[in-house]
């Protein structure tokens, strides 16, 4: 039996926006299905408007389409292990960079912040348009900054998979368990520290 865009649905203990009570990170993509430019237009744009400390957006997408010689480049030479498996099959993916440092050349961590502020954006963004994310750090951050060509000082630090999800059972066995388990998180009563009671 084909599952395709299998919801996993979040158990919260409010009403959340559909969206977000909906996404998750699936591993299973259809690998011929490909991401439409007015899609990925809208989710970069959902990118490009996230809050950002003092308005210096420091984020930048490098957006890399399956079939293309620079997504090829990067598959075969920066994912490793598990998301080599699975990566590959997806339409495209997001490429996320934050300077190291600031115009003063003090250093920057709230881009990192800003940049997943943009990220959210994004992946909610696909979900309201019925596609699937899976954001990712598991690559070689270097080896990606070189094949994209980024500017000095300019790394690249997350990742979006972005496509259509299917069946699960086109994952290998332990990866299959992984799609299908439900998702868990820790209570609200173990990550609120202070004003909720």
């Amino acid at each position: 039996m084909v599952r395709e865009n299998m919801k996993k649905t979040a158990e919260t203990s409010a009403p959340l926006l559909t969206e977000i009570a909906e996404r998750w990170s699936p591993r299973a993509y259809d690998t011929t299905y490909e991401v439409s430019k007015e899609d990925l237009t809208s989710i970069l744009e959902a990118g490009r408007w996230a809050p950002s400390a003092s308005n210096l957006q420091p984020w930048r997408f490098s957006v890399v389409t399956r079939g293309e010689e620079l997504h090829t480049a990067i598959v075969e030479q920066s994912m490793s292990g598990f998301n080599a498996a699975w990566v590959p099959n997806a339409s495209s993916v997001i490429f996320i960079s934050v300077p190291a440092i600031t115009q003063d050349g003090n250093a920057y961590p709230i881009a990192w912040f800003d940049a997943g502020l943009a990220a959210q954006n994004m992946m909610i963004q696909a979900q309201a348009l019925g596609l699937a994310t899976h954001p990712i750090s598991g690559y070689n951050h270097e080896v990606v900054t070189e094949l994209l060509g980024l500017e000095k000082d300019r790394n690249s630090i997350a990742a979006i998979v972005l496509g259509k999800s299917t069946d699960p059972s086109t994952l290998s066995a332990p990866a299959q368990e992984r799609e299908v388990a439900p998702r868990t998180r820790l209570s609200l009563d173990e990550i609120v520290l202070h004003g909720l009671n």
